[in-house]
């Protein structure tokens, strides 16, 4: 859980670096990639990362910059990691200049319950691991470059002089 605006200043920096890191691979043609029909595709997810950021995070009446949930799905990889960049900019922007470690403690409503602050921006990080784990799947059906998150992914193994495990 987040306990202090340096914590989360730390952990977003690296979540959102990585998070643009997976954009990075995606392109127009695999956009539209989903496991199955009537599912979410790369992009839609993608999409959906963007504007949980500054959903959330309005419920603790923060303004975030950043695409609506109600805007329709771009046609471009470059537009979504555009919207991307921007919410994830603003958030860090708005938290470090509006919030204290105090603040962390303050409780809101949120989705019919009540969280403290420190747990609505460990849930936006968690909610972007979620579906960067989902997209991965997606890029490796689409034959996209996976990349490496908490580790080497099976193709940057050998970046590290080491052979992938068995699988």
């Amino acid at each position: 859980m987040i306990r202090s605006i340096e914590d989360f200043r730390k952990a977003w920096s690296k979540e959102s670096a990585t998070t643009m890191k997976v954009f990075g691979e995606i392109k127009d043609p695999q956009i539209n990639q989903a496991i199955a029909e009537g599912h979410r595709t790369l992009g839609r997810i993608a999409w959906h990362i963007a504007q949980t950021i500054p959903e959330m995070a309005g419920h603790t009446g923060l303004r975030i910059n950043g695409p609506a949930l109600n805007s329709p799905l771009p046609k471009s990889m470059e537009t979504i990691k555009k919207g991307y960049e921007t919410a994830a900019s603003s958030l860090l922007e708005q938290v470090t200049k509006n919030w204290k470690d105090e603040t962390l403690a303050v409780e809101d409503d949120m989705y019919g319950g009540k969280w403290s602050r420190g747990a609505t921006l460990t849930a936006i990080i968690l909610h972007e691991v979620h579906h960067r784990g989902q997209m991965t799947v997606l890029m490796r059906q689409a034959g996209l470059k996976v990349t490496g998150i908490y580790g080497p992914s099976k193709e940057e193994w050998n970046q590290f002089g080491m052979q992938a495990p068995a699988i």
